[in-house]
């Protein structure tokens, strides 16, 4: 039986919620995660190694949890936004939207007809069949559609992609946007700024839930205070290098010294 998307509800009734990065392509980790408490897991299929047989895999480790599990598409193509939903996404996000066809396409790949053009059948999502009928019934209104806006084109088509029906949160991607725009590694850079306040201006305007990314828990709060929504606080493999770089640092420093 499909489950409630309480995360969508939340976020279309204006609460924040929290979230992560899954891109260590393991189902332990997945799991862990999930039961550290965050809202949603958002799987990377763009730039992490995830394939559908691993996505399968970590989205059953989460299926235990009240956590959402959500996952970013390799891109803006149908069939591969199909097959991430039918093995038991509850979300996708979609990069690299840049004009309303393509936030257009976006919505359509993730919705049956006849709002959209997902094809039927009975894979895991449906319970392998056992609960198609209402899988099936539901699918549309607990799926949840991300559109990343990462580029100085999106910036531009802004209002016009978030004008789009079925569009649920609209996701800043700093880095690349910051890239376009000539000021690789500086989303700080007051271009950069003027652009994603641009953003945040037609979303508040479209009463479209606002999304992106955080490399502190100081940023995240400053984020959410300026009505951000959809956050991923981390990742799986940024807590891991943290950690270990601080524990292998201390050691370093304290007890043995550096290595020549």
């Amino acid at each position: 039986m499909i489950r409630e998307n309480w995360v969508k509800k939340a976020l279309h009734a204006g609460e924040k919620t929290s979230g992560a990065w899954l891109s260590l392509t393991n189902h332990i980790s997945a799991e862990i995660m999930a039961h550290a408490g965050f809202d949603w897991l958002l799987v990377d299929c763009e730039h992490g190694p995830t394939s559908i047989e691993t996505l399968l895999i970590q989205l059953q480790a989460m299926s235990a949890t009240q956590t959402i599990p959500f996952v970013r598409a390799p891109w803006n193509d149908i069939v591969a936004i199909k097959r991430i939903l039918d093995v038991g996404a509850y979300g996708v996000m979609i990069p690299w939207v840049n004009n309303r066809e393509q936030a257009e396409a976006a919505v359509k790949a993730c919705k049956y007809p006849p709002q959209g053009l997902r094809g039927m059948a009975g894979p895991r999502a449906t319970g392998y069949g056992r609960n198609i009928a209402d899988y099936i019934k539901r699918a549309n209104d607990e799926v949840l559609v991300i559109v990343q806006i990462e580029t100085p084109e999106a910036v531009k088509n802004i209002r016009e992609i978030l004008s789009v029906d079925g569009i649920d949160v609209a996701f800043i991607g700093p880095t690349d946007l910051s890239a376009l725009m000539n000021h690789p590694g500086d989303a700080a850079h007051p271009e950069v700024q003027a652009a994603i306040e641009q953003v945040e201006q037609a979303a508040k305007a479209a009463n479209v839930p606002l999304g992106t990314i955080s490399r502190s828990w100081e940023q995240a709060k400053t984020l959410y205070d300026r009505g951000y929504q959809f956050i991923t606080l981390c990742s799986d493999a940024s807590l891991i290098v943290q950690g270990s770089s601080e524990f292998a640092g201390k050691f370093a420093k304290e007890v043995r010294g550096p290595l020549n």
